[in-house]
């Protein structure tokens, strides 16, 4: 089992006793004003999180840091990843379930024609359709190109793009399609091997645990066949675990 000191323990829970936005705009900042600039855990809140959810974290993180969130992610990331994040948390999307269909096949095309289609990428595009899609209409368009196109969006936004922009592509699209899988898939990374990568964890638990930890835990135990409780008891001790547990709430 491995040795655990109360430094995580403390980072959880005074990262806990915050409220959910304060938690998402001090994640950030941590990520981009820490020790090491932590772009992936950055890009991971802001294109996991809704219109409403990233309008609130502005606001937090202007009044508690004194600084823009722009102003942040301008400073710390560069090229399309940059134009990426600053268009997302600058968009207002419509969060509701409704989809337009012709809209759907006219954005699937765009896709395609900005990227498996020419020599090159039009990383314009993709942005523009990232950024200002609500998850429905995404997810909907990921759809409609698989049937059409006779590829994932994933797979085409892999072959096109690289380095943060496309993490931060694959960050929203998988979002858009199972935020609770995609957060199943990072704990599981969290925890696979020799260490627990305990700042993604903590992360992950506390800032998930009011929002969709059920959905989290469902997904968890569906793609490894064991309870997410379980996979954190055996890589955690003392405090640590009991907290960490506490939030995950009981199984399944």
């Amino acid at each position: 089992m491995p040795s655990i000191s109360t430094k995580p323990s403390k980072k959880a829970m005074l990262l806990w006793i915050l409220d959910p936005a304060g938690r998402d705009a001090t994640v950030l900042r941590q990520a981009f004003t820490g020790d090491a600039v932590d772009l992936r855990a950055a890009t991971e809140v802001i294109c996991s999180r809704t219109s409403s959810q990233i309008q609130t974290i502005k606001q937090i993180y202007h009044m508690r840091f004194g600084v823009q969130l722009e102003h942040d992610i301008h400073y710390h990331t560069s090229g399309d990843h940059q134009k990426l994040l600053l268009a997302y948390v600058g968009t207002l999307r419509h969060e509701g379930p409704e989809v337009d269909q012709q809209m759907v096949s006219k954005l699937a095309k765009d896709l395609y024609k900005a990227g498996e289609k020419r020599l090159g990428t039009d990383e314009n595009t993709f942005i523009r359709i990232f950024s200002g899609c609500s998850w429905a209409h995404l997810a909907a368009v990921a759809s409609f190109y698989d049937r059409t196109y006779g590829n994932k969006l994933e797979k085409a936004v892999k072959s096109e793009t690289s380095g943060y922009f496309e993490l931060a592509l694959l960050m929203i699209l998988r979002c858009a399609e199972n935020p609770g899988k995609y957060f199943a898939k990072v704990l599981r990374k969290a925890m696979k091997g020799l260490g627990t990568n305990d700042t993604t964890l903590i992360r992950v638990v506390v800032t998930r645990c009011e929002i969709d930890m059920q959905y989290i835990k469902a997904e968890y135990h569906k793609k490894y066949k064991k309870p997410l409780r379980d996979a954190i008891h055996s890589e955690t001790s003392g405090h640590y675990r009991t907290f960490l547990l506490a939030l995950v709430g009981s199984s399944p």
